[in-house]
């Protein structure tokens, strides 16, 4: 018999004199001493009882306690949320959202990296078209078509070398913005914004090992093209216009997947503070079995990233032909020199375009680092500790994500 008459515990069996739904009925037999309980005759009505509000155990099948008090919660509890994503693996979504988020609360720190980036390289950029490029040479209808054909290399080739002073720089202007925003979208994981003296501090030292890590993966993927190309080029003809087609996109795939793989280093080189070997192998150990999410991923942001720099850069475009006349009549001529108007303008869109996809970029870049390390090494652990979140020990003396 039930301790306490009138109440049954979830799953227990009905007491003597009760029919199971919690309502006592009358008695059916007497007492110790053998009189008759006297039950009084105004009971309450069946089905009428209140649960206690306090309760928290689960009821019994069958049951209906109504609705819960506050604050009680079944299940898991959420995630923490110290900075601009929760502790926990994270989805597309909030990969994405997590880079805007950096953008939009940091933007202080963010575009002062951002917008140093984009103006340095948007000015040397213009130098290099306005005074480097050469102008394209006449197209002769007289040629033959090996002529013209050769014309049309030698302007190609002549175009990438005066080009390479600007590429040069841009590299250098974007590694430096990578650096910077990986310190900066590091703490703001943790809820603790970043000044750009202690972003650059913090980012300098490691700065010459991210080139060449930067260098290497670009020599690899130079290689790896030129490879599948070398073989069409030499014979030569159509056996090697399809040889060359096909290696070109064995070459392509072939590369893609490297970066891919490799997409990784450049935070673990930042955050863990390795040499550039053992990032990429910690790149490819963090990859593994998770390509092509991380392939996705990278290559959804960078569509986004593309329709976002067509948005801007086509009004810019449209402005500078009309304001530029040398540049809408060289258009129309089939030529591609442009006076200063049109290279000013389009250089304003330039930065604004980098301004935006930089830190979205490097990001995503970061996030999924993080979200790999944490489905891989219970990295949220550790962020929360770092972030002085209560409950998971004792804080530890540094703040960076790298383990």
């Amino acid at each position: 018999m039930n301790d306490t008459p009138g109440w049954t515990s979830p799953g227990s069996a009905p007491s003597d004199g009760q029919d199971g739904s919690g309502v006592p009925g009358p008695p059916s037999s007497a007492d110790a001493n053998g009189s008759t309980a006297q039950w009084s005759k105004d009971q309450p009505p069946a089905d009428q009882w209140s649960p206690p509000t306090d309760r928290t155990t689960p009821p019994a099948p069958g049951q209906n306690w109504g609705t819960p008090p506050p604050n009680v919660h079944w299940g898991r509890p959420p995630a923490a949320k110290p900075g601009v994503v929760p502790l926990r693996p994270l989805g597309m979504g909030e990969i994405l959202d997590g880079a805007v988020k950096t953008l939009r609360t940091y933007w202080r720190t963010v575009l002062a990296i951002t917008v140093t980036v984009a103006v340095i390289s948007q000015i040397a950029d213009i130098l290099a078209q306005r005074y480097l490029v050469p102008a394209p040479p006449e197209v002769n209808t007289d040629a033959t078509p090996a002529e013209q054909l050769q014309q049309s290399v030698d302007s190609a080739q002549a175009s990438l070398i005066a080009l390479g002073p600007s590429l040069l720089v841009t590299m250098v202007a974007s590694l430096v913005s990578a650096a910077l925003l990986t310190v900066v979208i590091s703490r703001a994981i943790l809820g603790r914004p970043v000044s750009l003296g202690s972003a650059w501090q913090e980012a300098r030292p490691r700065l010459l090992q991210l080139l060449g890590l930067t260098l290497l993966l670009a020599a690899m993927a130079v290689a790896i093209v030129t490879v599948g190309l070398l073989p069409g080029l030499l014979i030569g003809g159509a056996p090697g216009v399809a040889l060359t087609f096909l290696g070109g996109l064995g070459a392509t795939v072939a590369a893609v997947w490297l970066m891919i793989r490799f997409s990784l280093s450049s935070p673990a080189l930042m955050l863990e503070r390795r040499g550039v070997v053992p990032s990429l192998k910690r790149s490819a150990k963090l990859v593994r079995g998770s390509w092509w999410r991380i392939f996705g991923i990278t290559l959804l942001t960078q569509l986004l990233i593309f329709l976002f720099a067509m948005i801007i850069a086509i009004p810019f475009t449209i402005i500078g032909i009309a304001v530029d006349g040398e540049g809408f009549s060289g258009l129309l001529s089939g030529t591609t020199t442009f006076g200063w108007p049109f290279l000013i303008i389009t250089g304003i869109g330039g930065v604004i375009t980098s301004a935006i996809t930089y830190p979205i970029s490097a990001g995503v870049t970061v996030l999924l680092y993080v979200d790999q390390r944490i489905r891989r090494e219970a990295l949220d652990l550790e962020l929360a500790r770092a972030a002085g979140l209560p409950g998971y020990g004792p804080t530890p003396g540094t703040s960076a994500v790298g383990g």
